[in-house]
Parts: C-alpha cells; structure tokens; sequence
C-alpha cells in the first residue's frame, strides 16, 4: 500500500476501531474476545480492499456491513468447537447501569444471529430499514418482520425483570 493511502487507512482504524468495537461487542452479546476477534477480521478485509473502501460513499458503513457479514458468517461456521466455559467478564463495568446493560446482552445472546444484527443495526446503530436491509442482503419486509419477531423475543425473555433494572 501506498504511503498516502496507509495514512487514510491508519487514520480510519484510529476514528471507527471503537464504534466498531461496541457494535461487534453487542454482536457478540458481551463475548469481548469474539467482539476483538471480529474487529480484528473487518479491519484486516477493510485494509485488503482499502482502495474500493476509501472511494465508497461511505467508508464506515461499508465497515459496519463488513463487521456484520463476517458475524454471521463466523455463526455459520461455529463448528470449531470453541465454547466458552463461563460468561466471566474482563472487567467490572463503571456504569450505573451494569445490571440493565448484562440482561440485555444476555437476552440479545438468546436471540437467533441474523435476528441479533437487524436489532443492533436499527436500534444500536439507528440504520434505516432499507440500510439494514442491504448490509444483510434481506428484503425490507424480512428486516421489519424480523425486528418485530426479535423485539417481541426480547420483551418475552426479559419480562417484568427490565422495569426492576431501569430506575423510576
């Protein structure tokens, strides 16, 4: 790569390495290790196709479509055998919100992944329909009635226990 061009890539990686971190990490339903792992492969394509991504419309879209496409794709081929052998967080989170944040991420972990990335890119993200609908090569109409089907899962595996997370 080119000097000029190894710059705009550095400097994309140094300003959507986090945004992308917190989508993969969401992704992932709190898993940080598969939340890295996946950064790490988006930026690795991102950089192959550097010259493609640098001229699109928009460079971190394409990367979140990127992100997304290599989750689903890792959910596919999950017949590595890796399993996690507990959910042990890497650190104690400093937020107020710690237990809201937990039960979410555990709900969202329960949810199908396809039906996972409609949620994180149109509530998480605030994509649009047809924005979400293209990343995920899915219709219009499969991404509004996957995201109901999903938001009705999640309202069922969460409960009453939500209205005893979020303070009155």
């Amino acid at each position: 790569m080119k000097s000029a061009q190894e710059d705009a890539y550095l400097e994309f990686v140094a300003t959507r390495a986090k945004p992308l971190y917190r989508s993969a990490y969401a992704l992932a339903a709190g898993d940080t290790h598969l939340a890295e792992d996946l950064v790490q492969e988006t930026l690795s394509r991102v950089y192959v196709h550097w010259k493609r991504v640098a001229s699109a419309k928009s460079p971190a879209a394409y990367a979140q479509t990127v992100l997304v496409r290599t989750f689903l794709s890792m959910r596919r081929r999950s017949s590595t055998g890796e399993r996690p052998t507990g959910n042990m967080p890497d650190s104690v989170a400093a937020v107020p919100d710690a237990a809201l944040r937990l039960t979410l991420l555990d709900a969202l972990g329960q949810l199908p992944p396809r039906d996972r990335a409609v949620l994180l890119l149109r509530y998480w993200d605030g994509h649009s329909i047809e924005e979400t609908a293209h990343m995920l090569r899915l219709s219009s109409s499969a991404v509004r009635s996957r995201g109901t089907r999903a938001l009705g899962r999640m309202r069922a595996l969460l409960g009453d226990s939500l209205s005893d997370l979020v303070p009155h």
